[in-house]
């Protein structure tokens, strides 16, 4: 059986196996932005995943862009140094196949936060808070930090910062370079006009909101190798009525794609405290109608849990690729078994230590699991 999941693909100049690729999963667990032996495990667990495209967490690019102190940073030399440490193990166990990318990120007004098991609430005043900036002095919610309205300067400044990561990310030998645009964060609060009210150049209409994100892709995109592709994870919907639609996603994708963007990731969500629907690949309708009305390369993302569901996404044409990261965390396994209900087995490359757990060769996977076999007539 020929699996579209399974198929390779290119995103700009960057060739992949097949279609899954690794969600950024923030672990909060770095030291002042350098990564260590966590990062080192987490990595070399996602290397032998089988996956054809790994992002790394979303990474700040300045010390006080950080949504949390455990937050991954590349805005430094010992970031970059400890950085470099991990991605050796990582890509020392990984096939030669996988690609690696890295999400580089300004948490905005929605830094100085707790880690999510202390709370995700804003730092306390004993807990060593920061001052935090956006793009207008609007907090993220109740019991949030008010940020400082950006300036002009401050703007020249976070545009560079995100150059100056992306050119870390080159030097780290990254194929991929994703700019965070979405999750409420900063590049989204320009974007959307829950969080952006100020009456100037960047503010009212869709014009005017997305030039300071165009500003920083194109200023990403001229200072790295086209050999490095570059893409942006953007916002579907804000899930309220005066936010971002899914029109507006389009425009967006349309403008990125123009100035050399490779990919888009389409997400939702995080710039209001609303409800959202959330259900299996409720997302995937947004990716679907921007690849429809762009062409860019689309990658869908949000609850896409089963194996079927994610073939589905591909075969149907709704997105180019597909982005798990709950699902990999439960089950680190999870690209080998979809090889096996899909008859794609033979695209993946098993580490030669593990390869006696193929169903192929071990009669225990039957009982561990009952799907992964045929049942005999």
């Amino acid at each position: 059986m020929s699996s579209a999941l399974f198929s390779p693909t290119a995103v700009g100049l960057t060739q992949l196996p097949n279609r899954i690729v690794v969600s950024p999963i923030c672990q909060y667990s770095a030291d002042d932005g350098c990564a260590n032996d966590w990062h080192l495990m987490h990595l070399m667990q996602l290397g032998i995943s089988g996956a054809g495209l790994i992002v790394l967490e979303a990474t700040a690019i300045e010390r006080h862009a950080r949504i949390t102190h455990g937050c991954l940073g590349l805005y430094s030399d010992a970031n970059e140094a400890a950085l470099a440490r991990v991605m050796v193990a990582g890509r020392r166990v990984a096939s030669q196949e996988t690609r690696w990318g890295i999400q580089i990120n300004h948490a905005g007004r929605k830094a100085s936060a707790q880690r999510p098991w202390e709370g995700r609430v804003a730092l306390s005043g004993s807990e060593d808070p920061w001052q935090t900036e956006g793009r207008s002095a609007l907090r993220a919610g109740d019991g949030w930090h008010t940020p400082t309205e950006m300036t002009l300067d401050a703007m020249a400044r976070v545009r560079e910062g995100f150059v100056a990561a992306a050119r870390r990310a080159q030097r780290l030998g990254f194929d991929v370079v994703e700019i965070h645009a979405a999750h409420g964060y900063l590049i989204h609060q320009f974007l959307s006009p829950v969080a952006n009210q100020r009456k100037d150049d960047y503010d009212g209409s869709l014009e005017n909101r997305m030039r300071f994100p165009l500003e920083v892709a194109k200023a990403v995109r001229e200072a790295i190798s086209r050999s490095v592709s570059l893409g942006l994870r953007i916002t579907g919907s804000d899930w309220i009525a005066e936010g971002i639609s899914v029109a507006e996603a389009v425009v967006v994708a349309s403008a990125l794609k123009a100035l050399g963007a490779d990919y888009v990731c389409v997400s939702s969500g995080g710039i209001a405290n609303v409800r959202i629907p959330v259900g299996p690949g409720y997302q995937v309708p947004f990716a679907a109608e921007v690849k429809t009305r762009t062409g860019i390369h689309t990658c869908a993302v949000g609850m896409i849990v089963e194996p079927e569901q994610a073939e589905s996404i591909i075969s149907d044409g709704r997105s180019d690729t597909v982005a798990l990261a709950r699902a990999l965390l439960d089950n680190p396994r999870w690209v080998w078994h979809a090889a096996e209900k899909l008859g794609a087995e033979g695209s993946i490359k098993y580490p030669p230590q593990y390869e006696r757990s193929k169903r192929s060769l071990w009669p225990g996977a039957q009982l561990a699991r009952p799907d992964a076999m045929p049942t005999a007539p």
